[in-house]
């Protein structure tokens, strides 16, 4: 069975990747690996942990009304989310990799961000960035 990799977050950009990631996989009929990744430090006290959690458990009512067979990977290993998920895809030898770009001003559209940026000159297998 093929596999269909996303990159998500709490956000719009991350729930647009899920809905087109979802979209994806049943074309496909393939299986999907959603990657939550967090760089941990000072900064993912467990008031962050609760929150990702919960962000997690919206995400999987979700993926559980798409009937697809799904796994969830919440990672906290201190790397660069762009790493994790080209890792990921990688292992799981995905046939695509779906990331959310969000909105930028007409100076940030200049510079994509430094992990979406990454993930499309990295991956392996094609990238779909998708926008909220």
């Amino acid at each position: 069975m093929s596999t269909v990799v996303v990159g998500y977050v709490p956000k719009p950009e991350g729930e647009a990747a899920l809905r087109k990631a979802i979209e994806e996989a049943q074309l496909r009929g393939a299986r999907l690996v959603v990657v939550n990744s967090h760089r941990g430090g000072s900064d993912f006290d467990g008031e962050a942990a609760d929150a990702a959690h919960a962000s997690i458990g919206a995400a999987r009512e979700v993926l559980d009304a798409s009937g697809l067979e799904y796994d969830v990977r919440q990672l906290i290993r201190g790397f660069e989310p762009a790493e994790d998920l080209i890792s990921i895809a990688e292992a799981n030898k995905a046939e695509l990799l779906v990331i959310g770009l969000r909105r930028r001003s007409p100076v940030g559209k200049l510079i994509l961000g430094s992990n979406a940026q990454r993930v499309l000159l990295d991956a392996h297998c094609p990238v779909l960035a998708v926008k909220p």
